[in-house]
This record gives structure tokens, sequence and C-alpha cells, in this order.
């Protein structure tokens, strides 16, 4: 891990199984089966479930600013905690969690993810609690929300085919081509299938191992770089829904160190629903 931009914002499950009760840390699971928690976790690991706790229940957006700080109040959270991060598919929602505590201007001096995730934890044998912990309530207080993190629509729009940004569709080359709309089994979908004009498709999972950990630098300089992702320009990720977009953000934001790169989370349930928007299929 020495050659990412940021190494110190991953963490081995070894270094995690050492310092379970190093005070000031709270573990955080969220995963996309939102069932797994209760099946087994890390010990004193907090449960978030992304479908009805890190989204707002009558907009479609993310959590507001009062109801992210009291998520975190509830949960324990301190602005002072170390958040340590962790799910099952590859960090799919850890990482849009750990997006969600930047945009809220949570230090990034103390935000980490567990390399590997849970199924790195779990497939290593190790220790997994049933008993859900019980931490004492906070006063958590989030800071201005960080839109340089997050890309909206009304960014994305007067920037197509200016060559100003790069935009990476991180969803699969079914998704990329129109050929289908989401995933089997989605229930978050558009009208229209397609890409956004000008968008390079790189998977979210081309940046990943066998084990569930990221690739090094060199084999993610060359994957983003060979697509014509420019390290020069600001770039925007995007999926379906934000949350695999979220991952590639942490490799491009943390490990390859790009300075300006946004999340895009209306993704394609938004662009594909959005009137008169340009769209192209392969």
């Amino acid at each position: 891990m020495g050659d990412y931009a940021h190494p110190e914002m991953l963490l081995t499950t070894d270094w995690v199984a050492q310092h379970l009760k190093d005070p000031g840390i709270r573990l955080v699971e969220v995963d996309v089966d939102t069932t797994a928690y209760d099946q087994g976790h890390i010990r004193g690991a907090v449960g978030l479930n992304w479908q009805t706790q890190l989204c707002d229940q009558v907009r479609r957006d993310i959590l507001t600013r009062e109801q992210f700080e009291k998520l975190m109040s509830d949960c324990g959270i301190a602005n002072d905690t170390t958040i340590i991060l962790y799910g099952d598919n590859n960090n799919w929602f850890a990482t849009y969690a750990l997006w969600q505590f930047r945009y809220y201007g949570h230090d990034e001096g103390k935000l980490r993810l567990i390399n590997g995730g849970r199924q790195k934890w779990v497939a290593e044998g190790r220790e997994l609690a049933k008993d859900a912990p019980k931490h004492p309530k906070t006063s958590y207080r989030a800071r201005f929300p960080d839109d340089n993190v997050r890309a909206t629509k009304d960014h994305v729009l007067p920037y197509l085919r200016q060559g100003i940004i790069n935009l990476v569709d991180v969803r699969s080359p079914a998704e990329f081509s129109g050929e289908v709309i989401a995933p089997p089994g989605m229930s978050e979908t558009a009208q229209r299938g397609g890409h956004i004009p000008g968008a390079a498709n790189i998977p979210w999972s081309q940046a990943m191992r066998e084990d569930n950990t990221f690739k090094p630098y060199d084999e993610l300089k060359a994957l983003y770089g060979g697509k014509g992702v420019d390290s020069g320009k600001e770039t925007v990720a995007y999926c379906r829904i934000g949350e695999r977009s979220s991952h590639t953000w942490f490799v491009l934001k943390y490990l390859l160190g790009y300075e300006k790169v946004r999340n895009y989370d209306g993704s394609w349930t938004e662009w594909g629903n959005l009137v008169g928007a340009p769209i192209e299929k392969a």
C-alpha cells in the first residue's frame, strides 16, 4: 500500500484485529445485503442500513445535515472519532458512507477503510459478534456541506463535450451500452438506457484483486490513464444510484491522488429519467 497517494486511508484486517479496543475509534459496517450485519459483524461495530439510514426517506437525496448529525450522535460518533468503515461487495456502501462523511466535513485524517472489507475478514476466519454494541450518545456537529466531492446534473450538463472534465461511468458494459438499464433484481431504474456522452466506461470492479483488496498503484494508474482519465482535469464518477461510483471516487481521490474528484450520486437513475438530457449508446 506504500505507493498509494494516501496509504493511511486503508487498514489491513490484521491491524483492525489488534486495535479493536483502542479508544477514540468506531467501526461502522455498511452492506449491500442489509441483513448481513445481524448475521455477524466485527465486535463493537455499528451497523448502518443504506436503504433506511443513509438516505432521506421522503426525497430522493442523501441525508440532510440535521439527519446526518442525529444519526452520528445516535451511533456514539463524535467529531474527533476515527471512523473505520467496511462492508460487503468490496466495500461498495462503505465507501458511499465515507463519501457522506467527507461531504459533511468529517476530518479526512479520521476516516479509514478496511482493505478487503467484510469478505476478507470472514474469509480469514476472524471473530464475528452478533450482539449490537451500545455506545453513549454524542452531540455530533457537521460542517457546511462540501460540494467539492459531490456533482449534480447542473454541474455535469454545462461541461459535456467541452473536454473540461473526465466522466467515468463505472457500471457494467451492458449498462453502459444501453443493453440493460439496471442489473438483474435492482428496483431503482430509468426510462432510458445508455451513458452520458463522452464518458469512459471503467467498471468499478476492475480496480479490485480477487481477494477483494485494491490493486496496486501502478495497475490502477495504468487502468484509468489508459482510458484517458487525465489527472490534471476534474473527474466526475457515476453509476446507477451512486454507490459504485463512490467506490471509484475513493480510488481516484485517495489511492491515485487525483485532486478534483466528484461523485455524481444522482447517477443513471436521474440522468436516464431527465427530460432532454443527452444520451449515447455504444
